[in-house]
């Protein structure tokens, strides 16, 4: 399935179903099982954006370094992925909270 995220950036996401199985009481649903790269901090202004901001944020000569850095936070990865934070997220929104 597509997914388009931020109709004004232009996220465009894939997401592919493995496996439908039959519903438990004990399970929390959806899972995410795996996933490519950090999310992008919010309005960084789409694809282009992002870039941009990567830039900037691993460059500290570059004359946007320290917004960037303040604006995302110290440490922002754009490899990592956390499963856990994601499932624990779907979790809660599966339960109402």
């Amino acid at each position: 399935m597509s997914y388009l995220y931020d109709f004004g950036d232009g996220w465009e996401h894939t997401i592919v179903l493995e496996e439908i199985i039959p519903f438990s009481p004990d399970c929390s649903f959806p899972k995410c099982i795996a996933a490519e790269r950090n999310c992008p901090p919010e309005d960084v202004g789409g694809p282009p954006g992002y870039e941009d901001f990567l830039q900037a944020y691993f460059d500290s000569k570059h004359p946007d370094h320290e917004n960037m850095v303040e604006w995302a936070g110290e440490g922002f990865d754009p490899e990592v992925f956390d499963t856990q934070n994601i499932n624990d997220e779907l979790e809660a929104w599966g339960r109402g909270a």
